[in-house]
Formats: structure tokens, C-alpha cells, sequence
């Protein structure tokens, strides 16, 4: 039995993680029979996003963790607690909260930076040669962190946010929402999920194939 970390962001696609890419990637986990362990950063929101009315709740906080919890069924660690040692894989849905809460694309651009925490997990994860997949806008991570490496990732076809991904040294692939790339050396697989996707079918193949490679890999 595989066990594999799921690095969330939040709750709900404009200011955490994603739901549906979440459940599909533990839908996806529980069919390999992987034994999950959920994690996220201990840290507040970038900003609370009122989906119904699709604007910002001004005067509104919520924790990273908290919200995360929801996904989680409770059942979930501070990502800084996170032993990567005893996982085999580590995987990354998308979501605006990987943009807003693991990193800060959404607000800084190509300059943006990830969140400390996030960035010693994704170094521990790939310094041990654990499998790491990456979801929808997730790669961004990828790209801030093993940029150097130039790491082969995809967030689909998006020139503007590929050229960000590219300017921290990223070698970014164009790829069909129910596909993934797969760059062995660096052991990252990562596919565009919502980012391209036109229904939730396309998603769920895309995370069924990237599930798939990561538990090869691991």
C-alpha cells in the first residue's frame, strides 16, 4: 500500500482548494487501495470569496487549515508537520487557494513567491525522490520551486500564466485536459484539469492518468 499526501489550500475553487479536482484525486487514491494523509498550511486565507455573489467578502477571515478540514473530514495536519519521509507520493489540486494560500500567483504575477511551509515540503519531497503531482494551477508551486531544474510541468495551454510558470526557469508543455506530462527525472506529473477542461469528465481522466503515473513512480 502506497501512502501518498494531499496538500490542500482551502475549501472551494476561488479562494481554496478545489472540490471536485480533490475528490477525484481521493476517489482516485482509494481505487489504487493508497493509504491519504491531508495536509495544509496553518496560515489565513489571502481573502474569503463569497461564491454565490462572486466577490470578495470584505471583513472576512478564515484559516487555511480550518477550511481545509472541511475536505478532509476533519481528518487533517498542519502541513509543517507532515512527515514526507513516510509518504511515497505527494499530489497538489488546483484551485485558486494554490495560487492565493500556497503561493501568491493570483496577486503578484511572474514575481510571486510560495509560502514557506509549502516550499520545505516541496524540497524535502523532491530531495528524497518522492513522485509529486501536481493539479489545474497547482504547477505553479512546481515551477517557483524546482524552477532551476527547469521542471517540465503543464497548466494547459494559458500563454500568460505559462509565461509566468517560464520565468522561474519552467519548461511548460501544452496538454489536453484528460492528460498529463510527465517529466521523470524531476519525478513530477501534472495535468490542467479545470484550467482547460470543458466538463467534469475531462478532469476526471486527466486526475485518473496523473494518479495513476504518480503511484507508478512512487
Amino acid at each position: 500500500m502506497k501512502n501518498v499526501a494531499i496538500i490542500l489550500s482551502g475549501c472551494g475553487v476561488y479562494d481554496g482548494s478545489e472540490i471536485h479536482e480533490t475528490v477525484l484525486t481521493q476517489l482516485a487514491l482509494a481505487r489504487h487501495g493508497a493509504n491519504v494523509t491531508c495536509a495544509a498550511p496553518n496560515i489565513k486565507q489571502a481573502h474569503v470569496f463569497d461564491h454565490l455573489a462572486g466577490e470578495v467578502s470584505e471583513g472576512e477571515t478564515r484559516n487555511v487549515l480550518t477550511e481545509a478540514a472541511r475536505l478532509a473530514r476533519g481528518e487533517i495536519i498542519n502541513v509543517s508537520e507532515l512527515d514526507v519521509n513516510a509518504q511515497d507520493a505527494v499530489i497538489f489540486p488546483g484551485g485558486f487557494g494554490a495560487a492565493k494560500n500556497l503561493c501568491n500567483l493570483a496577486f503578484e504575477g511572474a514575481s510571486y513567491s510560495v509560502e514557506p511551509a509549502v516550499e520545505a515540503l516541496v524540497k524535502q519531497a523532491h530531495a528524497a525522490d518522492k513522485a509529486i503531482g501536481f493539479i489545474c494551477i497547482s504547477p505553479a508551486v512546481a515551477a517557483a520551486v524546482l524552477g532551476a531544474e527547469q521542471v517540465e510541468i503543464t497548466i494547459g495551454n494559458d500563454l500568460e500564466t505559462a509565461g509566468a510558470l517560464q520565468s522561474k526557469g519552467a519548461h511548460h508543455i501544452n496538454c489536453p485536459a484528460d492528460d498529463i506530462v510527465v517529466d521523470p527525472v524531476r519525478r513530477v506529473v501534472s495535468t490542467p484539469a479545470f484550467m482547460l477542461a470543458k466538463n467534469l469528465l475531462e478532469v476526471e481522466a486527466g486526475i485518473n492518468k496523473l494518479v495513476a503515473k504518480v503511484l507508478e513512480m512512487a
